[in-house]
């Protein structure tokens, strides 16, 4: 655990200490064990592994909302230097997709190479957002597990990786409700269409053919803007494609990181 920005952040390493460091950041409703799937084939491949429970979610702090992106972005920032690590390398699913974004452009100097899974510049309508806050207010993390679990999944997911995909929901069912309306908010109010232009990194982005909350063409938007970037689609699957295609994900953002220089 560690203070950032007045809030308790739990975070972990796994892998040599003086290897490069990857920090992986996750999504809404989730904590650092969506990336379980994934910490084991990059150590093997030569990284520390940085993982984190952003502000609300997981072990670590859920102080009272609403967060701004600008908010969870200088999380990740503050966290890198309390850590004393000038440079990493970042990976983010989702919302951690949507602080990675900021984060390259805000703060380049400080990534090596940048990996967008499952993620969006933007996310409308609005309503969308004040509707999943007022359910969960009103009915708690209940109120929206089930239709959370049939986005990130398709259907045969659901059935090929059962036991899987219970603790996924699990984890849903145990996120703090006030952080994730609060991050709820966050997302509803950021628009990096454009600010996403000044990236200048090596990007990988990855999405889900069947992903429907940030869709494919939401990832050829990304892909457009950030010149040089590479844009991968990964067929039957939706939104946590690093669990249902699991094989096919690591494959494809390690074949990408072994072209990054880390120094």
């Amino acid at each position: 655990m560690i203070d950032v920005n007045g809030t308790r952040l739990h975070y972990r390493f796994d892998g040599d200490r003086s290897a490069p460091v990857i920090m992986l950041s996750n999504s809404l409703a989730s904590d650092l064990g969506m990336w379980e799937l994934q910490v084991p084939e990059l150590v093997g491949a030569g990284f520390r592994v940085l993982r984190y429970d952003s502000r609300g979610h997981g072990r670590s702090q859920a102080p009272a909302g609403p967060y701004t992106m600008e908010q969870l972005t200088a999380d990740a920032v503050t966290l890198l230097d309390a850590l004393e690590l000038d440079r990493v390398a970042f990976m983010g699913c989702s919302k951690g997709g949507m602080v990675g974004q900021m984060l390259a452009t805000r703060h380049g100097e400080r990534l090596s190479a940048l990996v967008l899974t499952a993620t969006a510049a933007h996310v409308p309508p609005a309503e969308v957002w004040d509707d999943r806050i007022a359910a969960v207010r009103d009915g708690g993390m209940a109120a929206v597990a089930d239709a959370t679990i049939d986005r990130w999944f398709t259907k045969s997911g659901q059935v090929r990786l059962a036991s899987q995909v219970a603790r996924v929901r699990d984890t849903v069912l145990q996120t703090p409700a006030a952080g994730f309306c609060a991050c709820c908010a966050a997302i509803r109010d950021m628009d990096q269409r454009e600010s996403v232009r000044a990236i200048r990194l090596p990007t990988l982005i990855v999405v889900g053919e069947h992903d429907p909350g940030t869709p494919v063409s939401a990832a050829e938007l990304i892909h457009r803007k950030i010149d040089g970037s590479e844009l991968v689609v990964l067929s039957d699957c939706a939104h946590f494609a690093h669990v249902e295609q699991v094989d096919a994900f690591n494959q494809r953002c390690l074949s990408f990181l072994a072209g990054i220089d880390m120094v």
